[in-house]
């Protein structure tokens, strides 16, 4: 499975790598990263169908993880790739918005990644 992870902060590629080095060695899983939602849409517009999960933050600068989701749900992949939203603020303002903007899932920082395991259906 390929997933798309997108957010403003770099590290967050290490944290991932690491706590899905198993998977990744395997070949279960393959993570591309994207530090903005404008290089995410340039990263999906060049490997259309390959990402079948994104993972975005929401508060990032320029293209907001809402604005990316608003795009990715209008551009009418097929199929569509699964979104789930990661954010550090857990209200219920951002929850209903992703929500309504079409998002499969809501995450919030820290991620927990036994429960983002148990979400990908792996066994941790």
């Amino acid at each position: 499975m390929k997933i798309l992870v997108v957010d403003d902060e770099q590290d967050v590629q290490v944290l991932f790598e690491q706590k899905f080095r198993k998977e990744i060695k395997s070949g279960e899983l393959h993570f591309v990263f994207a530090f903005s939602g404008e290089d995410a849409l340039i990263y999906l517009q060049n490997n259309e169908h390959e990402a079948v999960l994104i993972l975005s933050d929401i508060n990032m600068p320029g293209m907001s993880g809402l604005e990316l989701l608003t795009k990715i749900k209008n551009k009418h992949y097929q199929p569509a790739p699964i979104v789930m939203m990661i954010t550090a603020y857990g209200d219920a303002e951002n929850y209903n918005t992703a929500k309504e903007l079409g998002a499969d899932d809501f995450l919030t920082k820290p991620v927990d990644f036994n429960q983002l395991k148990e979400k990908l259906k792996l066994n941790t």
